[in-house]
């Protein structure tokens, strides 16, 4: 199998338009969750998200081009233009066999929500013809191919909060198997909208701490209380190591492993079996390495936060093996589909910084979350491997494990 390694990274989220500014608030311990302003959320029992403030999507896109495509697209092409500048990809790059893979766990519902109420109130010949190539989960493919020019394999992953993990692992196959030699992953999600907070708070999904949005996600701690809703997207470019090597590519790590599984236990309750399985399988193909640092998927949710912990103690044989696990939904929300594209970034820019991220909100310990999820603040550590974890709807898990290259 050829060798994986990333040479590029995006980012946009709560806290940041780039992956640099992203990245110093999350160290910094900061918070974009905010009370909703997208629409209003008076009549909703969760008002609260980490909403993406003062994006004009016109800096990546002509004007005329933005309402053809939803605003989840719109932060994609923004990670993905920076992600594949940091890769410094000119146009020397031999584009067929540079694919993208992107991820995302709804695709446009704020364009479903509008113009089925267009249908309904104005009638089906008012809807936009625009409509679907917006909606489109595959769509944010479809543009970031076009936007820069990849002619290689062109995936989508759409298995909800797994999704942007997803879509790293089936990049690296891609390329492990030679049907690429790069690819550009892509995860992007903008679900704040009137029926995407209706329906996740109808499931009890949400955090209601409407009067203190700072402190609603709570990831770990004993009173959380359900996930808050975030929105953006994460960028990688991953490449065969030989590929990178012989354009002098700056490498950030190598892929060493990744994992997948299926709960096959019910459609929104998660289990332990599942997501440990998952990490074993990404643990082995990485050749069992010390772990120095475990992004968890860290919900805040009352279920996954306390099953998490238990899988990882159980890969690990215990929790004296357990290393430093933190997330950081707490502080950008839950960005659903994009989640694990840009917590893999995060990852991979604390490994390169020596920097563990924070858990932020954490004051009351929970004697089933009894691991060390760094909640004093971010901590300088020497980071050489870690682990990303992202789980979702369905009974659906992805893990993938990067591991600092040796040359």
């Amino acid at each position: 199998m050829r060798r994986v390694v990333v040479t590029g990274l995006g980012m946009i989220n709560s806290l940041g338009h780039d992956k640099e500014s992203s990245f110093d608030a999350i160290i910094k311990g900061e918070c974009g969750i905010e009370r909703i302003t997208i629409f209003d959320p008076q009549k909703f029992s969760a008002q609260i998200a980490g909403e993406v403030k003062d994006f004009d999507p016109t800096t990546i896109m002509d004007a005329k081009e933005v309402k053809k495509a939803d605003r989840f697209i719109h932060f994609g092409l923004k990670a993905a233009k920076e992600a594949i500048e940091d890769a410094q990809i000119d146009e020397s790059v031999e584009r067929e066999s540079f694919g993208v893979s992107c991820a995302s766990g709804i695709g446009g519902l704020p364009a479903i929500e509008k113009n089925s109420v267009i249908c309904e109130t104005r009638g089906p010949r008012r809807i936009s013809p625009f409509f679907i190539p917006s909606a489109l989960a595959n769509m944010l493919g479809g543009f970031v191919s076009i936007y820069h020019d990849l002619k290689g394999p062109n995936l989508g992953s759409v298995t909800a909060c797994a999704a942007g993990t997803h879509a790293i692992n089936e990049a690296a196959k891609s390329i492990m198997v030679g049907t690429a030699d790069r690819m550009l992953v892509v995860g992007a999600e903008s679900a704040i909208c009137p029926v995407g907070i209706g329906g996740f708070a109808s499931m009890k999904a949400l955090s209601t701490r409407n009067d203190d949005p700072q402190h609603a996600s709570r990831p770990f701690d004993a009173h959380r209380d359900g996930f808050v809703m975030g929105e953006g997207a994460g960028a990688l470019v991953l490449e065969e190591l030989e590929s990178a090597k012989r354009r002098g590519a700056k490498i950030y790590c190598e892929l060493v492993g990744f994992g997948e599984s299926g709960d096959a236990n019910h459609i929104t309750t998660p289990t332990m079996d599942g997501p440990l399985r998952a990490m074993q399988m990404a643990y082995k193909m990485a050749g069992e390495p010390k772990l120095d640092y475990i992004n968890a998927h860290g919900t805040s949710t009352p279920v996954n936060d306390k099953n998490e912990t238990a899988a990882i103690k159980a890969l690990l044989s215990g929790k004296e093996n357990c290393p430093p696990v933190s997330s950081t939904k707490g502080q950008i929300g839950h960005c659903l589909g994009a989640a694990g594209s840009i917590e893999a970034v995060i990852s991979i820019m604390a490994m390169e910084r020596g920097i563990l991220p924070p858990t932020i909100n954490y004051e009351e310990p929970d004697e089933n979350c009894d691991l060390d999820y760094v909640t004093e603040g971010a901590r300088e550590a020497e980071l050489n491997t870690v682990m990303s974890n992202s789980f979702g709807f369905g009974g659906t898990n992805g893990v993938v494990i990067f591991k600092k290259y040796q040359g």
